[in-house]
C-alpha cells in the first residue's frame, strides 16, 4: 500500500478565472416577440379563424339589414340591432368589411354565424357598412377621420 497524501479540498476560483465568464456572451432561449425588433403591428384588422364549414355555412346564408347599436374599436366589438327585431347580435371588428369603423347609427347587412366553442349564441360576420349615420365623423382602419 502506497501512502499518498489527500488530495488538496477544492478552491474557489481566482478573479481573474471569474472575468472571463462574466465577459463570454450568453445565449439565452427566447421566445419569438411580434414587438421585437421595432416591428409596429398593423392597423388594420385580422380576420379570425373559423372552421371551412362554418365559413362557408356562414357565406351561403340569408344577408340580414340591421343598424349599429355601438361598437368600440379599442375593445373591437359592438352590436347591431336587427331590422326585423329580436335580441342584439355580437360583431368582432374582424368581421367588418369595407374601410370604415363602423359607429352608432350606421346601417348595416351581414351574414350569421354562431359562435364557438358552444354555438350557442351568434355573431355578425361579412358585414357592410351600407349607410354611414349622418351627422357624425367616420374613422377608417387606417385613423383618417371623414365627416359625413
Amino acid at each position: 500500500m502506497s501512502s499518498d497524501p489527500p488530495p488538496p479540498p477544492p478552491q474557489p476560483p481566482t478573479h481573474q478565472a471569474m472575468v472571463g465568464l462574466l465577459d463570454a456572451p450568453r445565449a439565452r432561449d427566447r421566445s419569438p416577440s411580434p414587438h421585437r425588433g421595432n416591428v409596429v403591428p398593423s392597423p388594420l384588422p385580422t380576420r379570425r379563424t373559423r372552421t371551412f364549414s362554418a365559413t362557408v355555412r356562414a357565406s351561403q346564408g340569408p344577408v340580414y339589414k340591421g343598424v349599429c347599436k355601438c361598437f368600440c374599436r379599442s375593445k373591437g366589438h359592438g352590436f347591431i340591432t336587427p331590422a326585423d327585431g329580436g335580441p342584439d347580435i355580437f360583431l368582432h371588428i374582424s368581421d367588418v368589411e369595407g374601410e370604415y369603423v363602423p359607429v352608432e347609427g350606421d346601417e348595416v347587412t351581414y351574414k350569421m354565424c354562431s359562435i364557438p366553442p358552444k354555438n350557442e349564441k351568434l355573431q355578425a360576420v361579412e358585414v357592410v357598412i351600407t349607410h354611414l349615420a349622418p351627422g357624425t365623423k367616420h374613422e377608417t382602419w387606417s385613423g383618417h377621420v371623414v365627416s359625413n
